[in-house]
């Protein structure tokens, strides 16, 4: 099969003929229809991340199951599905106390670089290739454990099913599981890429007012307040201070963080009242860290907390959100942006590092 493996840091990817083995136990063989264009890959891409290389990346996927190997229960051959980048094992402390984003088993992945066994199922010219996130979805075909699927109504797009397996459900779960409070008061979201964008969406569903996104690029904004921003700041352009106080007299009780520089969460942080919350939502380089002011934290009474894949429970959220997708409740159509071949993997995180707007997705089969 074709896939596109890292090598080293710092270098393309390079698309090369990958064998794969047969699905082992408790594991799903998957024919990739679509996979999302992440930013978390880039990260891995440029090193601010460490995987174990080489590797086949993506981690944003959704297919049809080929195989089942032995004791698979939940998934069957023909079946639609997303991927998700953390299982849930449904055993765990995490799991079973109503926390599955933070499912034990998950670090297995990070720190072997291969299915939950800790092995790998790829191999190039006789060597092992390891797995992203347990994923490796940038590729014609995955092994997957079945703990890292949820199956779907398969009329759904599978450009709509691949990008709600990360961006759709991090961005909009955040604002469902992590601020149901916030119906009626006022968000500021820095940063509209694919999950800035659905957390705009998710607010929106909630009652938010007024959502305020903060972007560098005017063509990301543009789409924000397509997807249901009130307002959109430019931070290259404008003070965000200032512009807040001239959106609303009342200060801001939330704020996201959707980027994942230490300069942005700083804001994120600066732009809520007293009382406010910040939510920090994306990763960045490994080591970052970010200077907290003490005396407003404690005498403002400000939160700061993070959310990991929108502190969802994966297998019940996707399919809801692509409910709501096809109730026209959430349009996951108009959040998509380019559409490229697997050859074309490096054109399309070369867009993405420039700005691009939407979330670009590959089709390794070919476009539709």
């Amino acid at each position: 099969m074709r896939a596109a493996v890292l090598h080293r840091p710092g270098t393309a990817l390079t698309v090369e003929d990958v064998d794969i083995d047969d699905p082992g136990p408790g594991e799903v063989a998957v024919r990739v229809l679509a996979a999302g264009v992440c930013h978390s890959d880039l990260h891995y891409m440029n090193g601010d991340l460490n995987v174990r290389l080489p590797a086949v990346l993506g981690h944003e996927g959704a297919g049809i199951v080929e195989r089942v190997g032995e004791g698979v229960t939940r998934i069957r051959p023909g079946d639609t599905v997303v991927t998700m980048w953390r299982p849930r094992c449904g055993d765990c402390e995490f799991c079973t106390t109503g926390r599955p984003a933070l499912c034990a088993v998950g670090r297995v992945h990070a720190t072997s670089g291969g299915l939950l066994d800790g092995t790998s199922r790829l191999n190039l010219n006789g060597e092992k290739v390891h797995h992203l996130m347990g994923v490796s979805c940038f590729a014609e075909r995955c092994v997957v454990s079945e703990r890292s699927l949820v199956a779907i109504d398969p009329t759904v797009p599978p450009e709509i099913a691949a990008i709600t397996g990360c961006a759709v459900v991090t961005g909009a779960g955040t604002a469902l599981n992590v601020m149901p409070d916030a119906a009626g008061d006022g968000v500021v979201v820095i940063g509209a890429g694919g999950v800035g964008l659905s957390a705009v969406m998710g607010l929106r569903l909630i009652g938010a007012h007024p959502i305020v996104a903060v972007d560098t690029v005017d063509a990301k904004l543009d789409k924000a307040l397509e997807l249901g921003a009130t307002h959109t700041v430019n931070a290259r352009t404008h003070d965000l201070a200032d512009e807040l106080a001239r959106i609303s007299p009342k200060p801001m009780r939330w704020s996201v963080d959707a980027v994942g520089a230490p300069h942005t969460l700083a804001q994120a942080i600066e732009v809520v009242g007293t009382g406010g919350t910040t939510v920090a939502v994306g990763l960045g380089k490994a080591g970052a860290v970010v200077p907290v002011p003490i005396n407003p934290l404690v005498q403002q009474e400000k939160r700061l907390i993070g959310s990991l894949y929108g502190s969802a429970n994966t297998p019940v959220d996707i399919p809801n959100l692509l409910d709501l997708f096809k109730a026209g409740r959430l349009p996951l159509d108009r959040l998509l942006g380019e559409r490229y071949e697997l050859a074309q993997v490096n054109e399309a995180y070369e867009a993405l590092a420039q700005g691009a707007t939407g979330r670009a997705v590959i089709t390794p089969g070919g476009r539709p």
